[in-house]
């Protein structure tokens, strides 16, 4: 499985920025302080989320981001997607060439296992994250 920190990064700054939304524009400084992700790494991936409209960007005093579209309508597949994050169980990245530049005995299976993991992503909503007791415990931890 492929899935790196620029996806997992991406998707905590998106629930915090959903668990912050009714204070407004959130800074990537206060995200970065809260989720223990680098400041500059922040920028580049909120570059890819406002290139993909998942964003709104808000400059000066009070500046930040906010969520482009409420949460029960951006999945977390989305998410990953935006940052060019793959999810990925093939050891080929899906080339179909893991077996000496052939297709291996199990490529087929680690294939359908990336588009089930994909299609379980698409299917989960901010919102429904939002909406996790422990989601709200940590956030409240976060917060004090």
């Amino acid at each position: 499985m492929r899935l790196t920190t620029r996806g997992r990064y991406a998707v905590a700054a998106m629930l915090d920025l959903a668990m912050h939304r009714d204070n407004g524009s959130v800074s990537l400084a206060d995200i970065s302080s809260r989720q223990g992700i680098s400041l500059s790494y922040l920028e580049q991936l909120f570059a890819k989320l406002r290139q993909q409209k998942l964003v709104i960007s808000t400059r000066g005093p009070g500046g930040g981001y906010r969520l482009s579209r409420d949460t029960q309508d951006i999945n977390v597949a989305e998410i990953i997607d935006a940052v060019n994050e793959s999810i990925d169980a093939t050891s080929c990245s899906g080339k179909g060439n893991c077996n000496k530049g052939d297709l291996c005995l199990t490529h087929d299976l680690w294939n359908d296992l990336s588009i089930q993991i994909h299609r379980f992503l698409h299917n989960v909503s901010l919102d429904s994250l939002v909406h996790k007791h422990d989601v709200q415990l940590v956030t409240l931890q976060q917060n004090s």
